[in-house]
């Protein structure tokens, strides 16, 4: 899946990057608003992780252009600000999830797939057929009970072949 980090701290987003990539996914960095711009109106996205604090603007405006228009990608706000008030704020003006720094990478992981979930109108990740159960999000396949990490481009083809499947 293709993400895009909108994410002034350098240090954090390549981290973020680092480890999105690992599980297959495609990320890209927006390191203010005007880049993040470009990008939305050149690439389509399956998820939107933003900051607030950024440089050329706020976040929240951003969201407010971004839900007033027709698109509907999924926003997980990632932020230091953790008052109730800025968290329900952020909900209201559509954001899908709210994370506050510092955060565990692997919540971060969790609550990335339980967004793309919902958005699927899905409440599992996993795919079945026979004895082969897929989960896209966690890349594993199991066949017979068996367990297997999936690489990228492993990954990709089963998604495809269970697409083809429904």
């Amino acid at each position: 899946m293709r993400f895009l980090l909108i994410e002034d701290n350098e240090k954090l987003a390549k981290a973020i990057v680092e480890r999105m990539s690992l599980d297959g996914h495609v990320v890209d960095h927006a390191p203010d608003l005007e880049t993040a711009a470009v990008c939305l109106a050149s690439t389509g996205y399956e998820l939107i992780l933003l900051d607030i604090m950024l440089p050329d603007g706020d976040g929240r405006t951003f969201l407010e252009r971004h839900r007033t228009g027709d698109n509907d990608t999924p926003v997980i706000v990632l932020t230091a600000r953790s008052e109730v008030s800025d968290r329900v704020r952020m909900l209201d003006l559509g954001a899908d999830d709210y994370i506050t720094k510092p955060f565990d990478f692997s919540e971060l992981e969790a609550r990335c797939r339980a967004v793309l979930r919902r958005r699927q109108g899905a409440s599992r990740n996993q795919k079945t057929f026979q004895d082969v159960v897929f989960d896209p999000l966690a890349g594993t396949v199991a066949v017979a009970g068996n367990v297997s990490d999936l690489r990228n481009r492993e990954l990709r083809l089963l998604e495809v072949f269970f697409q083809l499947l429904t």
